[in-house]
């Protein structure tokens, strides 16, 4: 079986959630209305929910201080 390779992130998850967001909404702004523009935007409201997500998950009082 394969080593698995292990990578240290330097962001959280949600960050990268919504730099992807951000990127995919940059996309679809540069391409006419369309099925292939719908779909970028598809994808991005997916990773924003993402980016939200553990805001959703982990209740305010038990969440570490930034």
């Amino acid at each position: 079986m394969p080593e698995r390779r292990k990578v240290k992130q330097t962001r959280s998850l949600e960050e990268r959630m919504a730099e992807q967001a951000a990127k995919l909404k940059a996309q679809a702004g540069q391409l006419p209305a369309g099925a292939e523009r719908e779909a970028l935007l598809k994808r991005a409201r997916i990773a924003e929910t993402g980016a939200h997500l553990s805001d959703w998950l982990i209740p305010s009082g038990l969440r570490s201080p930034s």
